[in-house]
């Protein structure tokens, strides 16, 4: 087995700490398996240091997890190491830019049309449309 490329060795107040969030009542789950993967990770002289097949066994996750909990807490630190990693782009493309967006609001606070006294969301789409910024397939307000 080639040797762990990220070594976890927790300081005494780590280890507290962990030891107090897997013990709470309220925090969340993820949070809660994140501790008991670096607690059981320890290779400190005071750590049980557990092989990381073993430590997925136990808390009932995937040994890649453990890996990578293990490699967010040596790459970026014992806060991060707790947390979930933060998706690099959206699951869904925003409809909304920037440009967009000042497009909307600038004809939004411009005076109503003939008639009106003030926008509503149907003239706003129906303008937008005439206006050229999107097409009639873009669905923004419903």
């Amino acid at each position: 087995m080639p040797a762990k490329k990220y070594i976890v060795e927790l300081t005494v107040g780590e280890r507290v700490h962990l030891e107090h969030l897997r013990k709470k009542e309220r925090v969340q789950p993820y949070r809660r398996t994140h501790a008991e993967i670096l607690l059981l990770a320890d290779q400190s002289p005071d750590g049980p240091a557990w092989r990381d097949a073993d430590i997925a066994q136990a808390v009932g996750v995937a040994r890649r997890t453990v890996e990578h909990v293990r490699q967010r807490l040596v790459e970026h630190g014992f806060e991060a190491a707790l947390e979930r990693k933060k998706r690099e782009t959206p699951p869904v493309e925003p409809k909304l830019t920037g440009d967009k967006e000042a497009r909307i609001i600038a004809l939004a606070c411009s005076p109503a049309p003939q008639g009106r006294t003030r926008w509503i969301l149907e003239l706003l789409a129906e303008k937008l449309v005439e206006l050229k910024a999107f097409d009639h397939s873009t669905r923004l307000f419903f």
